[in-house]
């Protein structure tokens, strides 16, 4: 219909890349579920009944989105307090606050961990003793010195991280000669030289570049004398070389490679030409406004917006300048206000809630016509991205198209988000005008989801073939997500979406990340999961992506990932897994279970083919047996990742809308799921 063939003109044309199966856009629509002609037994019903209208409930009434609280560790309080002083506002109510709220999560031992029920970390400790000192906490309370002692059993202030010696050597507490050079003459590199800042990943540019400009201008502030760290230090030294803390590496390796080149640029400091140092921070200055546009600071994240804040300042910006005004208003929107305590959230995730809320709802028997799920596909549809981001400079044939994690963040539309949002748009049933503006939409999102494919078959967060990794040798790397390569979990969500409107390995596209997927496969079966607490994430994610292309289920891989995830079920019924795998792989599926991993190891068992399955039928009972009487449950533990190893997050949605999605399913492939009533 001639509707159709304008909408096919809206992309790529004649490439084959962009190849679509003939029906794709039909399957957009919703499509009546078939079923065994069996009734739900009334405990699941319930069940399913009071977890949907519980998370109705949450949803904002006005525009149709969900946006819950997204935690982290005690770092980026412990950050917000040493900037409410950079600010001139240590005297802030807020400070107390802010203190409060770091003291409740300090461990037995005297440190802080970067996640619930974890271990104490160096970094977050310094930080947070810090921080409280800030607050006007004195060295000898016992909290303090506690947390000393723990300082020192832990290595010792010359081992915290980059950033936390950035931040010292703001206020003359550690000396710039043992921070990692940043210097913003990294932005004179042009795109097509083999190191550039689009080789380092979305989120270390938006980190960095502002950095850069703070390692240029290096600004002398006095730290208050109650602040000061002196009792940190071991000796008179305030600093020590960074060959000394670099981890274990060789005479000839990248490490020390970077070292000398280090080592270089601190010599080199202040001894250029004049004008080189000054077009490069132009550079970087223009390059950070160009990237507020449109965005709730700089990539929508704590950190960018924390070190844009700075380097604003340290280039003069008066406190009455509006963009400046305006970064500060972003970064206290993040607060999450509990009376005596203030946390700060890292960034805020409402497409990604309000998709699978979506999917979870839809998949569960709710009825799809209803205006919570049309408000909400509305929502998401006026999200959609339509202009050019980072993304294009390693894409430059790439169409525009796609959807970010944060409500304004155009620069950095996200592969996981974009195809997430997608899966859930097909679930609604739209009138004539919504669905029109849908089918374009998707396809857009369809084309630009292709033209990032990477190199190797799969698809990364931000980037397409991000994948330098010798710069995570890099001295400044050490928040261990310098790059961004393709990863499993990713993989699988963009293989979810193409097997739902028809694609499958028939196209070329899928045959190389089915290829990509088997090769990324462990040993035991199981796969890496970079985004989620960790391969219970990563195995449900490829096995229902695999399972919507119609890959044989029976295949040898598949089975070996289902016979793993039944191999680390837990006595209770359900599935467990904590941040720690990611430092030791060997305790992978160990932990206290959780209702988002259970149900993401169900989902898995159910996509490899085992719905019948006693391991299935007791993951079941565990959520029906944990869930509390309001439809919601309880989850103790981190299951979202930021960075692996340095820092992760808290999803509070998790924890209702996967068991959720998860027992729709079970219902799905065991029973006839009718739609729900409408909650009231």
């Amino acid at each position: 219909m001639p509707q159709r063939f304008m909408s096919d003109w809206l992309g790529p044309f004649g490439h084959p890349m962009f190849r679509k199966p003939r029906e794709w856009a039909e399957k957009l629509r919703p499509q009546a579920e078939e079923g065994p002609e069996r009734e739900l037994p009334s405990i699941l019903e319930e069940a399913v009944m009071k977890a949907q209208q519980a998370l109705f409930k949450k949803q904002n009434s006005e525009d149709g989105y969900w946006s819950v609280e997204l935690r982290a560790d005690t770092t980026i309080g412990s950050d917000t307090l040493m900037l409410l002083n950079f600010l001139g506002q240590g005297r802030s109510p807020n400070v107390r606050k802010y203190a409060n709220f770091i003291l409740t999560a300090q461990n037995a031992d005297g440190g802080w961990p970067i996640y619930r029920n974890g271990p104490s970390d160096l970094s977050a400790t310094v930080k947070a003793y810090w921080a409280l000192k800030f607050a006007g906490h004195a060295p000898e309370e016992p909290s303090l010195r506690r947390a000393r002692e723990c300082i020192f059993r832990l290595g010792g202030i010359h081992r915290v991280n980059t950033y936390s010696k950035f931040y010292m050597a703001i206020w003359g507490i550690y000396d710039w000669r043992g921070v990692p050079s940043i210097p913003p003459e990294i932005m004179l590199f042009p795109h097509w030289f083999y190191f550039n800042i689009y080789q380092l990943s979305s989120w270390t540019r938006a980190i960095v570049v502002p950095l850069s400009i703070i390692w240029s201008e290096r600004p002398k502030l006095d730290c208050p004398p109650h602040a000061r760290l002196d009792e940190l230090f071991p000796d008179t030294r305030r600093y020590v070389p960074l060959r000394d803390v670099m981890p274990p590496h060789g005479v000839v390796s990248w490490t020390n490679f970077f070292l000398l080149w280090d080592s270089s640029l601190k010599q080199m400091e202040g001894r250029g030409g004049h004008w080189i140092r000054a077009w490069a921070l132009r550079l970087a200055e223009d390059w950070i406004l160009e990237r507020l546009r449109d965005s709730d600071g700089l990539g929508a994240i704590y950190p960018g917006i924390v070190n844009t804040i700075m380097a604003m300042k340290c280039l003069g910006y008066p406190d009455t300048d509006p963009r400046l005004k305006r970064q500060i208003g972003h970064l206290f929107k993040l607060e999450i206000d509990r009376g005596d305590c203030l946390e700060i959230q890292p960034c805020v995730s409402p497409v990604w809630d309000t998709a699978i809320a979506v999917i979870a709802l839809a998949e569960s028997g709710f009825d799809r016509r209803h205006p919570a799920l049309v408000s909400a596909a509305r929502w998401l549809l006026k999200r959609e991205i339509r202009r050019a981001g980072d993304w294009r400079v390693t894409n430059s044939a790439g169409p525009i198209g796609g959807w970010a994690f944060e409500f304004n963040n155009s620069f950095y539309p996200d592969i996981d988000d974009t195809a997430m949002v997608m899966l859930a748009l097909r679930h609604v049933d739209l009138d004539e005008n919504d669905a029109s503006a849908r089918e374009k939409a998707c396809l857009r999102g369809l084309h630009w989801l292709l033209s990032m494919q990477s190199r190797e078959g799969g698809w990364a967060a931000f980037d397409k073939d991000n994948t330098k990794f010798v710069f995570t040798k890099i001295p400044f790397a050490d928040h261990n997500a310098v790059i961004d390569p393709p990863t499993a979990d990713v993989t699988g969500r963009v293989l979810e979406f193409l097997g739902y409107v028809g694609y499958d390995e028939s196209y070329a596209a899928v045959r190389a990340a089915v290829d990509f997927l088997l090769r990324e496969q462990e040993a035991d079966g199981s796969w890496y999961g970079r985004w989620c607490v960790n391969y219970i994430y990563g195995t449900w994610q490829v096995l229902r992506g695999l399972s919507a292309i119609g890959y044989d289920m029976r295949a040898p891989a598949v089975q070996k990932a289902a016979d793993w995830l039944e191999s680390v079920q837990l006595q209770n019924g359900g599935w467990g897994e904590t941040c720690a795998t990611y430092d030791d792989p060997s305790r992978k599926g160990k932990g206290p279970a959780t209702p988002s991993q259970t149900a993401w190891a169900l989902m898995g068992l159910l996509a490899a083919g085992r719905a019948d399955s006693e391991a299935v039928e007791r993951g079941v009972d565990h959520l029906l047996g944990t869930q509390k009487a309001d439809g919601t449950w309880d989850e103790t533990e981190f299951t979202g990742t930021g960075f692996p190893k340095v820092f992760y997050l808290e999803y509070t949605l998790y924890r209702d809308y996967f068991p959720l999605l998860a027992l729709g399913h079970y219902c799905g492939e065991l029973y006839k799921l009718k739609p729900s009533a409408p909650p009231k």
